[in-house]
């Protein structure tokens, strides 16, 4: 008795529309594209190790709004202070990695952005919804909501995300300069 068999070409996957519709901070298959990878974001950013908080973007409109990744691993520095029998990322360096994101976005040439620095200008209603520690994947999340130009100061929307729950917010000043 002889048999045979043939295989039929795998039907190409469609695009997973529900997926697609929820955003990338809920999404849960923990897949992110690089938009820019770390020699990119080094190129924009004058921050360096310890202090480069951004590993990667994951999402970006050009003075816009841009989605960052910061991987937190037991190696990073901090957590040799804070606190060593039970490491926790300090709540400021959350927002500074958040400003880091923003300035990707200030940076960008279609806000007029070069390769010169930004400050804190200020930082409005931030909290802080629960601890992120080592193995936490931080997706941070900033948005342009106010731009003025003249005076080269900028309000970003910010949040930051593990595991598609809130775990810092606030709103972020941020001032273009020399």
């Amino acid at each position: 008795m002889r048999m045979s068999a043939t295989v039929a070409p795998a039907e190409p996957e469609e695009p997973n529309v529900e997926e697609a519709a929820v955003p990338i901070e809920k999404q849960e298959n923990g897949r992110y594209p690089t938009i820019l990878d770390i020699n990119q974001i080094k190129e924009i950013l004058p921050h360096r190790y310890p202090f480069l908080l951004v590993d990667k973007i994951i999402e970006y409109e050009p003075g816009k709004t841009a989605v960052g990744l910061k991987n937190v691993t037991v190696n990073d520095q901090f957590f040799n202070g804070h606190f060593p029998q039970r490491p926790i990322m300090p709540g400021v360096l959350q927002v500074e990695a958040l400003a880091q994101v923003g300035g990707i976005v200030l940076l960008s040439p279609e806000v007029g952005g070069s390769k010169e620095n930004f400050f804190f200008a200020g930082v409005d209603n931030v909290r802080w919804r629960k601890p992120v520690v080592p193995g936490d994947t931080l997706l941070l999340r900033v948005t342009l909501t106010k731009l003025q130009k003249r005076f080269g100061i900028a309000k970003l929307d910010a949040k930051a995300y593990v595991n598609g729950e809130v775990v810092c917010e606030g709103e972020l000043m941020l001032m273009i300069g020399k």
